[in-house]
């Protein structure tokens, strides 16, 4: 029975320590001191630091100085003294004890002191000063570099499709024109022409290899031949070539690489990242040149091949001077395009010259008649 009643003992014993703990522990919320606006704990946080010492602010409004500072001390030691967590082992106590000392590092500072009655009713001014952490609260900062780097892979991703995108439209439209063999005034192109004169030419030796094929397959019976292409009319021989010229049209064109004026695949020096870059050096390279045309203008020189070449694109746009040929640009620079009257005349060649003599001949007629250019 005595090991039994020993045990029971000692669990009375420890369960009456543990309620004594729990009686001694201390919550500062209880203690009376009060609130004050201080969320960036400046001064004593939400507790009032004259209440914290024993005092009451109200006590004191008429004397501008406040507690005089032998009782601040005084109350302040008292305090330490009961509050000590070295002395007092209620829970909670160390807790108090910073807060008193921090009421008497605020009450025994008289600029801190004069700044903490002014705040006392005024937390605008407080938020003005310090700011408010129960407003705002700022994230996490971010990787500058990780975003930095993210930011150009996107922007070069998207540079990336959108040049293979420009060049996907152009090599979209001579597919179509080339495979339904469109002439210049139905929306052809002399790329388009070329391209069907190319795949005409594979399509050609690709079906002499397979007439071959057939003969030697019915011993040269070219009556059944005959007989059999005469059971299909013109129509539907020529939308049936139309079909199996499409894929050698399609290689051919996916084979170029540079349509001109701009619409070409993307390469590597098309990327954002690369462009971003390059920059700072392209800048200064053409400022620099700009700052010495003007200089050989204003000195009245005579134009370089260089800057012939810029006052022509910037008449005709860069699309436009890619997709010329050599000669057509060497002549538009001797033309001087940047002066309206030239650049119209220039405009009206381009229309005119593939025109046939009879229509040439009927052109000069109604322009004759007419005085006007021909719409």
């Amino acid at each position: 029975m005595m090991p039994t009643m020993t045990r029971q003992a000692a669990l009375a014993v420890l369960l009456i320590l543990a309620l004594a703990q729990n009686i001694a522990a201390v919550n500062i919320k209880n203690m009376g001191w009060g609130t004050f606006y201080d969320p960036k704990g400046e001064f004593c946080g939400d507790y009032d630091c004259y209440k914290i010492l024993g005092f009451n602010y109200e006590d004191y409004i008429d004397s501008p100085r406040g507690p005089p500072m032998k009782e601040i001390t005084k109350n302040y030691r008292a305090l330490s003294r009961e509050w000590h967590p070295d002395k007092n082992q209620a829970r909670g106590a160390d807790e108090i004890f910073v807060k008193i000392a921090k009421a008497y590092e605020v009450m025994t500072n008289d600029e801190k002191r004069a700044e903490y009655d002014y705040l006392r009713d005024r937390p605008d001014e407080y938020f003005y000063r310090y700011g408010s952490n129960m407003i705002w609260k700022y994230a996490p900062q971010s990787n500058v570099f990780g975003v930095v780097v993210l930011l150009l892979t996107l922007f070069s991703m998207l540079s990336w499709y959108v040049q293979l995108n420009h060049w996907q439209q152009i090599a979209d439209a001579i597919i179509k024109a080339a495979v339904e063999d469109l002439g210049p005034q139905n929306g052809g192109s002399s790329e388009s022409i070329e391209i069907r004169s190319k795949a005409m030419k594979i399509w050609e030796e690709e079906r002499d290899i397979r007439l071959q094929m057939m003969n030697f397959g019915t011993n040269g019976n070219k009556e059944t031949r005959k007989q059999k292409k005469e059971k299909t009319n013109k129509q539907a021989r020529k939308q049936q070539q139309n079909e199996e010229l499409r894929p050698i049209i399609t290689k051919l064109v996916n084979e170029i690489d540079d349509f001109g004026g701009g619409y070409r695949k993307p390469e590597w020096k098309d990327l954002f990242a690369v462009r971003f870059v390059q920059f700072p050096y392209y800048a200064t390279k053409n400022g620099l040149w700009m700052v010495n045309y003007f200089i050989r203008r204003q000195r009245g020189l005579p134009y370089t091949d260089e800057e012939l070449e810029y006052r022509t694109i910037a008449a005709i746009g860069h699309v436009a001077w890619d997709a010329a040929s050599e000669e057509d640009q060497e002549e538009m620079k001797k033309r001087k395009l940047w002066i309206p009257e030239n650049l119209e005349a220039w405009e009206e060649h381009l229309e005119t010259r593939h025109l046939s003599a009879g229509d040439m001949k009927k052109y000069n007629r109604w322009k004759k008649k007419q005085g006007t250019k021909m719409e």
